[in-house]
């Protein structure tokens, strides 16, 4: 039986698209555009710092950075994010959204410069302080997944929930595309100051000195966008749905949303205490997430957000990563030897921002628009299913698209694979769990549905750095074992996307539904229905 709403939350989901919705949607986006940026920025500078800190005299080839320190750069960022999503997103249920999204905003920023200030000059110093200030970055960028979600479906209305929590996470297609930018400008303004022969002329001369710097302000550039937020960020007011449904200060959330929408709002403080005082805090609305009731309520949801995201993060990372290394491959990027330490990176960027433009930002923005319309369960099952037709599509006839005739099909092939992935499941994996679990377990089971995505990132950045290289040993990158090769690494990605596909049938429908009929917090105990069924007072407060 469900119990009447309060007021300031059914105002919450009833209220129409206003200033301050769009405001919040700035500065929790502003927080992902940085994450976006800080992610994929280092996949931009990691054959230049191969160039810069490995280099060989007489190689036949620009240095690269070693397996393992090329696995650890890529990938420690991941695992700092895959903490910081579990600790902020606990932390977030238990001090309140508010308290801790400055935090992980300042980690982010300090993390960010001093990851451009890593120390010395030798090899093993420079890669060990990247690695140690990426890893806090990545704990950083963790929190802000739980928070900037949760903060959001908190704030919007039902109608256009989704929307709003999907734009949020399109700025991440932003941040990607400004990374690509400024590796554009940094990399020309060098060029242009540093003119440098190519690696086949002159292999030491190819790699200016100035090249260091090159690599550093990209990655300190990353600071910026989440410091010019951090004021505004902290001018929110705490969500009503936590501060009345957990910290129970029913007259706050109403203070507070009166304030927001510009309404008078009635505060029920006292109905809340009154039913508190009455009845005490309702077993069945009052479990905690390792108990027999949330895995009875909730456990298959749980099992469905982790699963497809997990599953999406190991294809679109690895593609993302590693998308230098296949248009490398098809010979859409020069041979390295024929460029000089600068050029690389500029023409890396280049293909980066253009797939980005073309594909990755308009998928994001396609999700915006439908998501509210055609409602979440379909875009997933619909983007994992594109994402397998087009992976296999390229992965079958690998050696078609390898002739240079075939270079531009492959990569609009390549681009339709991240337009599926963004106008999918890459959006609604984000978007789902803010929107499914009660509000003081809400934060936490994101962070776990999102921890359990960088945990499938973290395969995708390692596992595919050693699966795509050649199956002949004489044609590996310096240092790998040979691998599987690209075409069978594509196959694989492809059959992942598949069990995305199938993993989706786990995860509910929740286009048009507030947040407490989603989560079932304004379904009543049992014992307090009974106790109405024998006389009771019946008394309109919020589930506790």
């Amino acid at each position: 039986m469900a119990r009447e709403q309060l007021h300031v939350l059914t105002a919450l989901d009833a209220a129409k698209t206003q200033l301050y919705h769009f405001t919040a949607i700035v500065i929790a986006g502003m927080g992902f555009f940085t994450d976006a940026y800080d992610l994929f920025c280092i996949s931009l500078v990691t054959k230049l710092l191969g160039r810069i800190y490995y280099h060989e005299n007489g190689a036949p080839k620009p240095g690269n950075l070693p397996p393992n320190v090329s696995a650890a750069v890529n990938g420690v960022a991941f695992c700092g994010t895959l903490a910081g999503q579990l600790f902020f997103g606990w932390l977030g249920d238990k001090l309140g959204r508010k308290k801790v999204y400055g935090m992980t905003l300042m980690l982010m920023v300090i993390a960010s410069v001093a990851s451009g200030l890593s120390f010395g000059d030798k090899p093993k110093a420079v890669m060990a302080t990247l690695c140690f200030f990426r890893f806090w970055l990545g704990f950083g960028i963790g929190g802000d997944y739980p928070l900037s979600a949760t903060i959001m479906s908190e704030y919007a209305n039902k109608k256009t929930r989704g929307a709003f929590i999907a734009a949020v996470f399109a700025m991440q297609g932003f941040g990607i595309l400004a990374g690509g930018m400024v590796a554009i400008i940094v990399s020309a303004a060098f060029k242009a100051g540093y003119p440098a022969p190519t690696y086949q002329e002159n292999a030491v001369a190819s790699t200016v000195p100035e090249a260091d710097y090159v690599w550093r302000i990209i990655l300190m550039f990353g600071a910026l966008p989440a410091a010019l937020t951090y004021y505004w960020r902290m001018k929110m007011p705490e969500t009503a749905r936590y501060t009345a449904l957990v910290a129970k200060n029913a007259k706050q959330a109403a203070a507070d949303m009166s304030k927001v929408l510009q309404v008078e709002l009635e505060a029920e403080q006292e109905k809340v205490e009154k039913f508190v005082e009455k009845f005490g805090r309702e077993k069945g609305n009052d479990f905690g997430l390792f108990t027999k009731e949330f895995l009875k309520r909730h456990g298959v949801h749980l099992l469905g957000t982790t699963s497809t995201w997990f599953l999406l993060d190991i294809a679109f990372y690895s593609q993302n990563l590693f998308q230098k290394d296949i248009f490398s491959a098809i010979g859409w990027i020069p041979p390295a030897q024929t460029m000089n330490a600068l050029d690389e990176v500029y023409k890396i960027a280049r293909a980066q921002t253009l797939i980005a433009l073309c594909s990755t930002v308009p998928g994001y923005w396609f999700t915006v628009f439908f998501i509210d319309r055609i409602g979440r369960f379909a875009i997933q099952l619909m983007g994992f299913f594109f994402m397998t037709v087009f992976m296999f599509a390229l992965a079958i006839p690998y050696t078609h698209w390898t002739h240079r005739e075939n270079r531009i099909g492959f990569v609009i092939m390549y681009s339709l694979t991240f337009f599926f992935a963004n106008f999918g499941p890459n959006a609604t994996t984000f978007v789902v769990p803010a929107e499914i679990f009660p509000a003081r377990l809400r934060s936490t089971c994101h962070g776990i549905s999102a921890a359990a995505g960088k945990a499938g990132a973290i395969i995708g950045a390692f596992g595919f750095l050693y699966a795509a290289q050649p199956t002949d040993p004489n044609k590996t990158d310096a240092g790998y074992p040979p691998g599987i090769g690209i075409r069978n690494s594509l196959i694989v990605l492809g059959c992942v996307n598949f069990l995305g596909m199938l993993f989706t049938f786990l995860v509910p429908e929740s286009k048009g539904k507030s947040l407490e009929e989603m989560s079932k917090e304004n379904e009543e105990d049992e014992n307090v229905t009974e106790f109405r069924s024998q006389g009771g007072n019946d008394i309109r407060t919020v589930p506790v």
